[in-house]
């Protein structure tokens, strides 16, 4: 997966990592994939392995299709010799009614027009009336309409002037701009700068606020800008694979670019993004044929409404050679919105994210589900009496098929939800999920 990530540099899909390290989420991952945005790869996942079913570009889990050629039908044969003469002498009589037919409405034409000729040409017809009045509700064109105005356009040139580009939208008159952690985190903490075109040709200088690697969700401000206009959040909970959206963004440094898909599957657990490659994310991503190439990351993907459902973060691409970065193959990846917006308030109020956590490792259950492999003292997992060995099939009603998709609904709540798990055997344990600062450098 890779977009080369919608915005413009992004980490190339790796195979499952091998999760016994200790990671917090210690998930091995089905949907590795690049960020949407565009020049550099970067890796979040370790020590391929040829069982997954996901591979990454690297490790593609079908062949290259290999289109077939074109079968050529051959001519119907012809007649036997007996029937050639009767055959021939029809077709002979029908071509010379159609002769006589077309001459007799050639003389008959000729003598209706008085010997004149007339001919129509696209050249002479007079021009339509302009277009006038507003887009059809529920259009891309009214989307695109509402929601254009506030998508910037990012331009970053990071440590060592390495530039990379991406996407973001207003979300404040003031200047607050949501983005991909991935998009900007090259030039966080003082390490580049940040340069934010607006749709009206406007520049501004923008800094990281910011920024959560776990989740790819970052917000930065634009400097002496005025009278911007901030999006309308919609909300994810509630989305419907089938319905209508629409991506702008600035794929390839496109600004400005509109394509429109549906959501084509929900809580699809993806990682992409990341902080230097040193923390893989999990997120329950939206997935839509919306196309998305590099230089789309941190964009808005909208419903039909002109309401923001996600963030824009990665796409797939399977491998193809001579080919640095991927490109659109109709599989996208964005963050829902209600995770990110309630990210991003806890970002512009106090500087800093805070990432939800149970306090347990975990890894895929060779039977399926999301086994325990340790678990952290004092944790909400200790409090709650989960144990090494227990295997975590459900989390409230959603059913829980591998470590990976354990993260990402955990990672849905806010630190202070209660959830209920669902281990191998039916039993249920409720959990009081915790907060932790999200760790970035």
């Amino acid at each position: 997966m890779t977009e080369n990530d919608p915005h413009g540099q992004g980490p190339e899909a790796q195979d499952k990592p091998d999760h016994s390290a200790g990671n917090e989420y210690a998930a091995p991952n089905p949907w590795s994939a690049q960020s949407a945005h565009s020049e550099q790869t970067q890796q979040y996942a370790e020590q391929p392995q040829q069982h997954n079913p996901y591979a990454s570009p690297g490790q593609p889990y079908y062949q290259q299709y290999q289109p077939g050629g074109t079968a050529v039908y051959p001519p119907q044969q012809q007649q036997q010799q007996r029937g050639q003469g009767a055959g021939k002498l029809v077709a002979g009589v029908a071509v010379l009614a159609l002769l006589v037919g077309g001459g007799a409405g050639a003389v008959g034409g000729y003598l209706a027009s008085d010997g004149t000729t007339s001919s129509a040409s696209s050249l002479e017809a007079p021009q339509p009336a302009k277009q006038t009045g507003n887009a059809p509700a529920g259009s891309v064109e009214a989307v695109a309409q509402k929601v254009s105005p506030s998508v910037v356009q990012l331009q970053v040139v990071g440590r060592g002037g390495q530039a990379n580009g991406g996407s973001g939208f207003v979300i404040d008159g003031n200047g607050y701009i949501l983005t991909n952690n991935h998009v900007v985190e090259n030039a966080a903490n003082g390490g580049g700068q940040i340069q934010a075109v607006f749709q009206d040709g406007r520049k501004a200088a923008a800094t990281v606020v910011g920024r959560d690697p776990s989740s790819d969700v970052a917000v930065v401000k634009a400097e002496g800008v005025s009278g911007l206009t901030p999006v309308e959040l919609g909300r994810s909970d509630d989305l419907k694979v089938g319905q209508g959206t629409v991506a702008i963004g600035s794929p390839f440094e496109l600004s400005g670019t509109v394509t429109s898909g549906i959501v084509s599957a929900l809580h699809r657990p993806v990682r992409a993004g990341g902080d230097q490659g040193s923390q893989a994310t999990v997120m329950d991503a939206v997935q839509t044929d919306a196309a998305i190439n590099p230089g789309n990351s941190g964009g808005p993907l909208a419903n039909m409404s002109g309401q923001i459902i996600g963030i824009n973060s990665a796409i797939y691409s399977p491998p193809s050679s001579g080919q640095s970065q991927g490109g659109n193959v109709g599989i996208g990846f964005a963050i829902p919105i209600d995770q990110a917006r309630r990210t991003a308030d806890e970002i512009i109020k106090t500087g800093k994210a805070t990432q939800t956590f149970v306090g347990a490792t975990v890894t895929d259950a060779p039977e399926g589900g999301a086994a325990i492999r340790e678990i952290t003292p004092g944790s909400p997992a200790e409090q709650a009496g989960l144990k090494a060995g227990d295997v975590v099939t459900k989390i409230d009603e959603r059913v829980v098929d591998s470590s990976d998709a354990l993260v990402a609904a955990i990672r849905t709540k806010a630190p202070g939800d209660q959830v209920k798990l669902t281990l191998a055997g039916n039993n249920v344990i409720d959990v009081t999920l915790g907060g932790q600062p999200v760790p970035t450098n």
